[in-house]
C-alpha cells in the first residue's frame, strides 16, 4: 500500500510561503504556510474550514514509473535525505499534464521523459544540493497529477532556479496543462 502524503495549505504550517503563482493555468488559494504529514483520513472538510485551512493537496509515494534500474540506483547513490536542518528552503510544485500525454503508451511517454527530454539526467546534475520526491495524484483523484517537492538550503537556490528552466525547456514540458510554482522557507 502506498504511503499518501498530504500537502496542507492554511494560515499554519512549518513551512512559509515566500511566493506562489501559477506557471500555467490556474493558481492556487493565496496561504501563508504550508504543512506536510501523513494523510489523516479522520478529518472532515467542515474541521478544516474551521481551522484555517485553504487547500489541500494529497499524492502516494510509490514505484519509478519511467526510471531504468541503473537510473533508479543512481538517483538512489545521489539523492539526498529530506528534513535535513540545511534545507530550509522548499517548493511544491503541483503539474497536471494533458489528456494527450496519458494517451501515449508507457513506452512513449518513457522516450518523451527520458530520451528526448531527459528529465532523469538535468534532475542528477543537481544532486544532492537538491532533494526531492514525487508524488502520485492522479489516480487519488486528485485536481493534479503530481505533487513535486524540493528541498535545498539557501545557497542553491540558484541551482534550484537552474534545474526549473531546463526542465521546463524540454518537449515533456509541452504537456503541463497546469503548473503551480510555491516557494517555501523553515526556521
Amino acid at each position: 500500500m502506498p504511503c499518501v502524503i498530504e500537502f496542507t495549505g492554511g494560515d499554519r504550517g512549518p513551512w512559509r510561503v515566500t511566493r506562489a503563482e501559477a506557471t500555467v493555468g490556474a493558481r492556487l488559494e493565496e496561504v501563508a504556510s504550508v504543512s506536510v504529514g501523513l494523510v489523516n483520513e479522520s478529518e472532515d472538510a467542515g474541521h478544516l474550514a474551521s481551522s484555517g485551512v485553504a487547500w489541500r493537496l494529497r499524492g502516494a509515494i510509490s514505484n519509478l514509473r519511467y526510471t531504468t534500474r541503473d537510473e533508479a540506483d543512481r538517483l538512489q547513490s545521489l539523492q539526498a535525505a529530506l528534513d535535513r536542518p540545511s534545507a530550509t528552503h522548499a517548493a511544491l510544485i503541483p503539474i497536471k499534464k494533458s489528456q494527450q500525454w496519458w494517451d501515449l503508451a508507457q513506452d512513449e511517454r518513457r522516450e518523451i521523459f527520458e530520451e528526448t527530454s531527459k528529465h532523469t539526467t538535468i534532475g542528477m546534475r543537481y544532486l544532492p544540493a537538491i532533494a526531492r520526491r514525487l508524488h502520485h495524484s492522479r489516480d487519488l483523484r486528485e485536481p493534479f497529477d503530481f505533487l513535486t517537492w524540493f528541498e535545498f538550503a539557501p545557497e542553491h537556490e540558484a541551482d534550484f532556479e537552474a534545474l526549473l528552466s531546463n526542465l521546463r525547456a524540454t518537449r515533456e514540458w509541452t504537456f503541463v496543462e497546469r503548473e503551480v510554482d510555491i516557494r517555501l522557507t523553515r526556521d
